[in-house]
């Protein structure tokens, strides 16, 4: 792997893999953290926006059609940190993928017309997600789990912000913080003359000055908090959590093993109780979240709301039992992240977006000293951060079946 700095401040990754694919991904460190409460949604927004015409590219259609006209995929994602867009392609076709990333992120038209044509789209989206119990869990969660800090916010804003955005609000936004100084290109697959490449369809970038979101203290949970929201589903769906330590925090590496050790497929202590055993839910899975300053750890499940006491017993007696881990628990949960991380890197554009999401971080190199970490993880380490972290205050979202 190898990282460049561009005159203009734009920060490059490249990965050369023997591939038939070359993945690029332009990452900008700029997502609805950054956000004040007026444009609420707005990172997400744009996100919508980029694909939505240039100065050279007239619609959304011609953009994806030039992708997709080779077989290439495109996509994008809004994260409370990040905002990404993405193309993989065959190699041959790798100046087309700089060519549109390049023009989508330098020459953006914001047309009023298309806007209010997106934030119908984007309303939908909100409305999709409300509906769907899996996904507006999370969202209850973490507005009941984060006191201060933005990720308390769901990314999408909510209905009113995305209806009050003006196309001031949008360039204004834009061109203060998708700027050089804020862009990682990451780029994986078997390409050449990279660097010289990229100064060519990202060079002319202004440099200017990057905007940072003030770090946030949050307060440490003393007691336990719940939220109960009623709603007429078939089940109920419950998640059961806690506030944890940033990606750079020793402990973070720690997490990783023991969701390896609960929640690794069918065969995790979370899964054989609550399922296996007893029978009591469909879908069981641990999440664990490390960002640049904050952490989340939860457990999710959907049940019976006859069966949310019993599940939440489990939950806690899995807690427990990982104060009695062997070393056995901790060397299986870390072949299945050896393993795990080993599929994944296969695909270049997971590949491109660990390494931007490491750049945006720290440093991209962290990527290659990830599986270092975790294989310097003990029993000790994992009894001392479940007595640390897994307690009895934590924070319970559920959406309850009428």
């Amino acid at each position: 792997m190898k990282k460049y700095k561009l005159g203009n401040g734009i920060t490059l990754i490249h990965e050369k893999k023997p591939t038939n694919s070359v993945a690029v991904q332009v990452m900008f460190k700029v997502g609805s953290n950054n956000e004040t409460k007026n444009v609420a949604g707005i990172s997400h927004f744009l996100e919508h926006m980029l694909f939505e015409g240039t100065k050279k590219r007239k619609d959304s259609r011609e953009i994806a059609n030039e992708i997709e006209k080779y077989g290439g995929d495109f996509n994008a994602y809004t994260t409370g940190d990040r905002t990404s867009f993405f193309i993989k392609i065959i190699n041959k076709q790798f100046d087309k993928a700089l060519d549109i990333l390049s023009d989508m992120v330098k020459n953006p038209t914001f047309v009023e017309k298309v806007m209010e044509k997106e934030k119908k789209v984007v309303l939908k989206e909100i409305n999709m997600v409300i509906d769907d119990s899996r996904l507006f869990q999370w969202i209850l969660f973490q507005k009941a789990l984060f006191e201060k800090h933005p990720a308390a916010n769901p990314t999408y804003g909510t209905v009113q912000t995305v209806k009050g955005l003006t196309r001031k609000n949008i360039v204004d936004y834009y061109f203060k913080h998708y700027v050089s100084g804020n862009m990682i290109i990451s780029i994986v697959g078997n390409v050449d003359n990279v660097k010289d490449k990229v100064e060519k369809f990202f060079g002319d970038i202004k440099t200017k000055n990057v905007f940072r979101r003030t770090n946030v203290f949050e307060p440490e949970q003393k007691s336990p908090k719940k939220v109960v929201k009623k709603k007429k589903t078939l089940n109920s769906y419950m998640v059961l959590g806690y506030k944890t330590v940033p990606r750079m925090h020793p402990d973070s590496y720690v997490f990783d093993v023991i969701t390896g050790i609960l929640g690794r497929g069918q065969s995790g202590w979370m899964f054989d109780q609550i399922r296996n055993k007893r029978g009591l839910a469909y879908q069981v899975g641990v999440n664990n979240e490390t960002e640049l300053d904050y952490g989340m750890f939860a457990i999710y499940t959907n049940l019976d709301k006859k069966n949310i006491e019993k599940a939440k017993k489990i939950i806690f007696e899995q807690f427990e039992r990982l104060k009695r881990a062997a070393e056995n628990d901790i060397e299986e949960s870390k072949t299945f992240l050896e393993g795990n991380h080993a599929l994944q890197m296969e695909d270049n554009s997971h590949n491109a977006d660990q390494l931007a999401f490491w750049e945006t971080i720290k440093d991209a190199k962290l990527a290659e000293s990830y599986l270092k970490m975790i294989r310097k993880v003990t029993v000790d380490d994992v009894k001392r951060v479940a007595g640390r972290y897994l307690t009895k205050n934590y924070t319970m979202a559920v959406i309850e079946q009428e």
